[in-house]
């Protein structure tokens, strides 16, 4: 019976040499199942499994175009199956299944025969369309891509993945079989997710060291480990990986490639297992810390600059090329990735790292031409390491002060800032991540030198700030800000920056001494001014002009605050008038820091007239200003107000409709009141208190609608207060408590006095309304009033030039009104001499003047012109003949 069997199914392979039908795919399924069950037993199935697995080589055949989709399942059973072979003993079996694995991802899988019969043109059209129609009828293979995209779908991988360990004493399938795991986990995601799923990132990495004469094993398993990493769950690699046991594993694997450096091959799976040792740190670094595992890195990483006691590190042979140069990067990067664990600092310590770090960081020499054979970093390696380990020192200096201290670790970066200062030919070659902005120039340095300025500062340590004020930071550092502005035309990124970071040093240095706000001097001011009057045009730039303006204003706050000699300097060069030029024009994101920046100020009461005496180009004033940022503010917090802007509800005068929501939800929580809250989250506390300084009363360039916020300001604390006393009764009634009597009476007169003030002020703002309506109907009628003289002065012009004319073309009417004229005359005589028989004064001729003596004071003599009637007369008498010589001349021209 079983030579029955092997003889059909080698007959049945035999007829399949083609390929397997899709809709037979589900009968060779069971078949290989039924083979694979003997084969342990009966070696001559073997054979047929071989063959098959052979034919399995090739696609699969469809007879009709749904025939993909119809079979998708049995198809993945399938490949499915084929997986489960690899559990037959026989070597040759499990290498046919790993090698058809290989093969659908390899181009050297043998191609489909071609049909039978090929289609020539030179027969009659009759036998070539017969024969096409035969063709048509043939199966045809399946898509290219079908067969993977089932494989995927299937348990292949992860059955492959689990035989790794049934392959112990057949060294060459498993090398075979991790080529094979290494395909499958670089081109697919999912097959990645299928091999974690069974722990596949564990058992790479336990299996990695076993003994292999090729040396292969560990770099392909280095490589599914790098595969596993890229395309699948980064957290679930870390966290397959964080046992002591895969410590134990990286560490002798690493310390394998290190040693073995003869093939360029060792040198990539060494910095490989760094990568993957890094992750490892970032998810388990005490468990490197307890595989003793750390304490080598460490070591390794202060190698060539500081000799070790170390095995290990003592029979390393670098060749300073690109790979090792990328070791010692990874290396650094290392010690940042440790520092985050506390239990490596002793380890630093003890390794000395800082000192290895400053060593590398010391400004290099002048760069030379690199001697063929010369064992030492060239100028280009040697800056990348040089910027690297500057960053490294901005994240570990700060957790080993005594230590940096201990290595003069100011002195040497402020040698440095002096070396990127001067000029001395040097060029910055810029490929690096760290060098970036630093082609040609030594901007890299500088910018690195002075974030690890900022980091040590930063911890207000007075030890270390002392020791860098005494050697002259702050002056270095305001020269360079006022030196970097002057070339502010090309300014990028990192100079914005450096900038920045400098003056964080600075507020840093000068926040908690008078002395050196002292040493901040004028020439800090003049630099503050300078940066503030900048404005705010680049404020969303990108360059990072944002973070530069707020350091300028802190300091402001640090370093001229709270010592009136800065303070006058600040207020004589007008910078006052600068940040009010800010407030007005800024986004409110900074308006916080600008109000605070002037109620400090404020403290100074030579503060108080620069503030009243600015105005901006619109007219508005500080005062004006400020209850317009107090009215936004408001509408952003929605409180109630009318349409002048006064309070809508006296029951609650500043309430807002958001903080009514947060009482409720802090009920329930032990927090601060809201009332409290709401005070350090806006603005409107600030601006309270500025006015408390600046005072109430005979305040420049208010309107009618800032008088009325005005009188809210002027009782925002007693509102406040209001507040908090019913926050205090909504609480006790909530938790069920009733306070005894004269509680009670004292917490009841407290709402009421305030409602009795929010009604006073609702009252002042009517008055201030009703002062306007009536100023504004007292100036309209002094408009109408004017416009009505006006008219008035228009009438009386119109009907003198009426009256002119008249007189001059009509001589009875001139007649008429000369007599009219000489009778008044005449009467006007009459009248003063009947008053110059009553009185006479003594007049004195002086040609056509007349003085009189009762003028005289203070022993001189007025000159007094007296018109006598007479004279007055005459003098119409005159005009009138000169109109009546014109009116004749006018007559006899025309006749």
């Amino acid at each position: 019976m079983q030579e029955r069997h092997i003889f059909v199914l080698k007959k049945l392979l035999k007829r399949k040499q083609q390929g397997f039908l899709l809709r037979e795919v589900a009968s060779i399924s069971r078949i290989l199942k039924v083979c694979g069950e003997k084969a342990d037993k009966q070696p001559e199935y073997c054979g047929i499994l071989c063959e098959a697995l052979n034919i399995c080589r090739l696609p699969f055949l469809k007879e009709k175009v749904s025939d993909e989709l119809n079979y998708a399942e049995d198809v993945k059973q399938f490949l499915s199956r084929i997986g489960y072979l690899m559990r037959v003993s026989d070597g040759e079996v499990r290498r046919q299944v790993v090698e058809t694995v290989k093969s659908y991802y390899s181009c050297s899988a043998p191609s489909k025969p071609p049909l039978d019969g090929t289609i020539r043109l030179a027969k009659p059209s009759c036998q070539s369309l017969r024969y096409l129609h035969q063709l048509l009828l043939k199966p045809q293979p399946t898509s290219p891509g079908y067969r993977l995209q089932l494989l995927e779908r299937s348990d292949l991988a992860k059955t492959l993945f689990l035989s790794l360990a049934a392959l112990e004493k057949q060294p060459a399938i498993k090398l075979l079989l991790l080529q094979t795991l290494q395909m499958l986990s670089s081109t697919s995601d999912m097959n990645c997710t299928l091999m974690l799923s069974v722990r596949g990132a564990e058992s790479i990495c336990l299996r990695m060291n076993e003994p292999d004469p090729s040396g292969l094993i560990l770099f392909h398993s280095s490589e599914i480990l790098w595969n596993l990493l890229e395309s699948g769950n980064k957290a679930t690699v870390a966290a397959q990986l964080s046992s002591v046991e895969c410590a134990i594993s990286l560490k002798e694997a690493f310390n394998h490639a290190l040693l073995n450096t003869s093939r360029h091959i060792d040198l990539q799976v060494r910095n490989d297992l760094l990568v993957l040792t890094t992750l490892f740190a970032e998810n388990s670094c005490a468990l490197l810390i307890e595989s003793l595992f750390a304490n080598q890195l460490v070591a390794l990483s202060t190698f060539p600059e500081l000799k070790s006691h170390h095995n290990l590190v003592d029979k390393l042979k670098l060749t300073y090329n690109m790979e090792d140069l990328q070791m010692k990067k990874l290396l650094l990067n290392l010690l940042v990735v440790m520092s985050r664990d506390p239990a490596t600092i002793p380890i630093f310590k003890e390794e000395q790292v800082i000192l290895a770090l400053l060593t590398l960081a010391k400004p290099p020499a002048i760069p030379t031409e690199v001697k063929p054979g010369s064992r030492d970093w060239s100028p280009i390696q040697l800056e990348e390491l040089q910027l690297q380990a500057l960053a490294v020192l901005a994240t570990v200096a700060p957790l080993i002060l005594d230590h940096y201290m201990s290595c003069y670790g100011n002195v040497a970066l402020l040698h440095l800032l002096d070396w990127c200062v001067r000029q001395d030919g040097y060029c910055g070659q810029g490929h690096s991540f760290h060098a970036t902005g630093g082609r040609g120039s030594k901007k890299a340095h500088m910018r690195y030198c002075i974030r690890l300025m900022r980091s040590v500062t930063s911890l207000d340590d007075k030890t270390l700030n002392q020791d860098l004020c005494d050697q002259g930071t702050i002056h270095m550092l305001l020269g360079l800000l006022m030196q970097m502005e002057s070339t502010a035309s090309d300014e990028d990124a990192v100079t914005v920056e450096m900038k920045s970071d400098m003056q964080v040093i600075l507020s840093a240095l000068c926040e908690s001494d008078m002395h050196r706000k002292e040493l901040f001097g004028t020439e800090g001011v003049e630099m503050t001014v300078h940066y503030l009057r900048r404005g705010t045009s680049m404020f969303y730039s990108g360059l990072g002009h944002n973070k530069l303006l707020l350091s300028t204003l802190a300091c402001v706050r640090t370093c001229i605050v709270g010592c009136y000699t800065t303070e006058d300097c600040f207020l004589t060069r007008d910078g006052v008038l600068v940040l009010l030029d800010l407030l007005s024009s800024s986004p409110k994101c900074i308006h916080g820091v600008i109000l605070a920046t002037l109620l400090e100020l404020c403290d100074n009461l030579s503060t108080i007239p620069h503030i009243l005496s600015w105005s901006d180009s619109d007219g508005w004033t500080a005062p004006s200003l400020l209850l317009q940022v107090w009215r936004r503010e408001e509408e952003e917090l929605g409180v109630s107000r009318n349409q002048h802007g006064g309070i809508a509800d006296p029951k609650e005068p500043v309430l807002a409709r958001r903080k009514v929501d947060d009482a409720a939800l802090m009920s329930t929580r032990d927090t601060a009141s809201a009332a409290v809250l709401e005070m350090q989250e806006n603005l409107i506390a600030k601006i309270y208190l500025i006015f408390c300084r600046i005072g109430f009363e005979d305040l420049p360039g208010l309107s009618v609608k800032d008088r009325v916020t005005l009188s809210i300001v002027k009782r925002y604390l007693d509102f406040k207060v209001s507040e908090v006393w019913d926050e205090i009764s909504h609480e006790l009634i909530r938790e069920g408590i009733r306070p005894v009597t004269p509680d009670e009476e004292t917490l009841r007169s407290a709402q009421q006095m305030s409602q009795r003030i929010a009604e006073a002020v609702v009252a002042e703002q009517e008055e201030v309304l009703r002062q306007h309506v009536e100023e504004a109907n007292r100036e309209e009628q002094l408009m109408y009033e004017e416009m009505k003289s006006h008219w008035r002065q228009r009438q009386l012009t119109a009907k003198s030039w009426c009256n002119y004319v008249s007189k001059t073309s009509n001589y009875d009417i001139l007649k008429g009104i000369k007599e009219k004229r000489e009778k008044h005359i005449e009467s006007i005589r009459t009248e003063t001499a009947q008053e110059d028989v009553g009185q006479h004064h003594e007049e004195v001729f002086i040609g056509k003047l007349i003085v009189d003596p009762d003028s005289d004071t203070r022993g001189g003599v007025n000159l007094k012109v007296v018109q006598t009637p007479v004279m007055a007369a005459a003098h119409e008498e005159a005009l009138l003949a000169s109109r009546e010589q014109q009116y004749f001349k006018t007559v006899h021209g025309k006749n």
